[in-house]
Formats: structure tokens, sequence, C-alpha cells
């Protein structure tokens, strides 16, 4: 819970600095920031695939999960979950409200490959790092968003921690009846998801990352029978 509980702090202190001081903030700052951290994003994940052994786990892991998540089309539903979000609270008046703040931070902080990646990190084998990470942009992206939605964003950390806290706990609970295998396997199938993450955040592709998550429980039953 500690990696979520950071990101929770991470979005309260960006928002607080994004109402208080982000118009006097270049926003050159915060592109050229935001790149930098595309870049450990992209080290995190290839840190985190050299933990597997099984290149053939690896492959039809990917494989059968994009499959998976393709016919399930979890990359659309979710966007089309967001839209409907942000047409409901939508408010005709310009100024943003405290609703449609909390709101459009919590989608773009919960849904991703690095919320539940992170989480499940967290959950299996106790390494925080990717969400140390995911507070970091988190925190940047506040300041932007504090600065033009108001404290509305600083609630959407409570529903970060809430969210990603739940995956970590579910993932520590299944921990116990996993051998050190799958979990290796599982944490380099969603490594690869974070690279391809980074390059999204990097402008260089638009993988629907998402599509992928499923990816990442195969191993359990690869390693099994195989």
């Amino acid at each position: 819970m500690l990696g979520s509980l950071v990101n929770m702090l991470a979005i309260f202190a960006g928002c607080f600095v994004g109402v208080t001081l982000g118009r006097f903030i270049p926003e050159r700052f915060n592109s050229a920031i935001e790149k930098g951290i595309a870049l450990c994003v992209f080290y995190i994940g290839l840190d985190g695939v050299l933990a597997g052994s099984d290149t053939l786990v690896a492959i039809l892991s990917m494989v059968l999960g994009v499959i998976l998540g393709e016919l399930l089309d979890l990359d659309g539903r979710i966007h089309a979950l967001g839209d409907w979000v942000e047409r409901r609270f939508a408010k005709k008046q310009s100024k943003t409200s405290i609703s449609e703040g909390f709101v459009n931070a919590s989608l773009l902080f919960c849904v991703g490959a690095m919320a539940i990646m992170g989480a499940l990190d967290s959950g299996l084998t106790g390494d925080h790092t990717t969400l140390y990470a995911k507070s970091t942009l988190d925190g940047i992206t506040s300041i932007v968003y504090g600065s033009t939605m108001g404290a509305g964003v600083a609630l959407s950390g409570v529903a970060v921690f809430l969210y990603q806290g739940l995956i970590t706990l579910c993932a520590s609970f299944i921990a116990p009846f996993l051998s050190d295998v799958v979990i290796a396997e599982m944490k380099c199938v969603g490594s690869l998801l974070i690279i391809g993450l980074s390059f999204n955040m990097l402008g260089m592709t638009k993988i629907k990352v998402m599509n992928y998550v499923p990816a990442v429980f195969f191993p359990i039953l690869l390693c099994t029978f195989m």
C-alpha cells in the first residue's frame, strides 16, 4: 500500500502547487520534465523485463493476451467509459467545477497500464518502483490540472489510493499461491507493457496498451502447463 499512499500524496502536493503557483510555471518546463520521466519509465520497464527467463512464455503471453484484449476491446471500452463519465459530469458553464476536476483527473490517473502494473508489482513482489515513477508523473500532471481545474483534482488522489490499493491487496493475497517463476514471468510481461507505455509517452507510437493487459495473467497458465 506504500506505493499507492505515495501516489496519493504526490497528487495532493502537485494540485496544491498548481492551484497556488501553476500560472507562473512555463508550459515548456512541464513538457520537458514529462519527456524525462518517460525515459525513466522506459528504464523501469527494461529493468523489469530482465526478471523473466523464459522467452517463449513471454511471447505466447503477449500474443494470447492481445488477442483476448482485442476481442474484449478493453481500450475502446475504457475510452467509452471515460467519455460517458465526462459527458455525465460536464458543465455548460466555462468554469470547471470541483466534480469535473475530480472525475477528469481520476480517469487520467486510474485508467492505464502503469496504474495496474504498478499496483500488481507492489502486491506480488513488494516492489514499489513503478508506482513511485507514476507518482512523480501524476504529481507533475496535477500541477497542470490543478492550475486549470482547481482543487477537485486533489480529490482524485483518494480515488487513486483506493483503486490501486485494492489491486495491491488482491495481488498480495494470491502471491503466496504463485511460484517465484510465475511472478518473475508476470513481471517480465508487465514490464514489456510499461516499455510500450513509455513509447506512447514519448510520442513514438500509439500502442493500445490496455488491450495487452490480459497478457500479464497468462504466465500463470503457461508456466503450469509448459
